[in-house]
């Protein structure tokens, strides 16, 4: 699967973890930096994210910062995207069979690098639902 990834500075270390987890998977995963732990802003590389994963050119998206707040709104102003923070592998999983999400953001100051490892993993390998849950998601886009 291809698979776009960034952070800031806070998901810096998760992110740098969770390239080497989903390589030993086998993914092909592009790295939209940052390229170091030194303080940046997050829509500098959740913007390019979430453009990648609307224009196709990579298949699901992983966001890191501090609470995934930022990343999250930052996420969702595309059209094409449903971002879904993340703390518990069970979010992850109806994120994506009930919301179809297409990018998890996580937030590394409140949970650990298993967890963010885990959620990652059930987010990639779930299944969108669709039936009833189509109808809603597609009521999502504004447009």
């Amino acid at each position: 699967m291809k698979i776009a990834i960034g952070s800031d500075h806070a998901g810096f270390e998760y992110k740098e973890e969770i390239i080497k987890f989903l390589q030993e998977l086998g993914h092909d995963v592009k790295d939209f930096g940052p390229a170091s732990a030194d303080s940046v802003d997050y829509p500098d590389y959740a913007h390019p994210v979430a453009s990648a994963v609307e224009n196709k050119e990579q298949e699901l998206g992983i966001l890191i910062c501090g609470s995934a707040n930022g990343v999250a709104i930052t996420a969702n102003k595309h059209q094409g995207i449903r971002a879904a923070i993340a703390w518990q592998n069970e979010i992850a999983a109806l994120a994506r069979q009930h919301n179809n999400a297409n990018i998890v953001c996580i937030p590394a100051r409140f949970i650990d690098l298993d967890l963010a490892k885990k959620i990652t993993h059930t987010f990639l390998t779930t299944d969108f639902e669709g039936g009833r849950h189509a109808n809603r998601v597609n009521k999502i886009a504004c447009s």
